[in-house]
């Protein structure tokens, strides 16, 4: 399992993790947040200023879709147990 946060604060919604990741989403803010139905989300907290979910299976696309992210407001590591 691994944890993805997303800096709301940070974002500013160019999207470019949504085109490598599916299971990024554009909320009703016109901000990046983490789709709680899409396949191996575990969890997801959501604050104003915080998206925390954690997630089951390949790292690949989470790390793809932080690589992406020009303001770099997305965080990818192992979750704690």
């Amino acid at each position: 399992m691994y944890r993805v946060e997303l800096d709301r604060v940070a974002c500013d919604g160019i999207f470019a993790c949504l085109v490598r990741d599916e299971r990024f989403v554009e909320d009703e803010t016109g901000l990046a947040t983490v789709d709680p139905e899409a396949e191996g989300v575990v969890s997801v907290d959501r604050t104003d200023d915080r998206v925390v979910a954690t997630f089951d299976g390949d790292v690949d696309d989470a790390t793809l879709a932080a690589s992406a992210c020009p303001p770099g407001a997305i965080t990818v590591r192992e979750a704690e147990e």
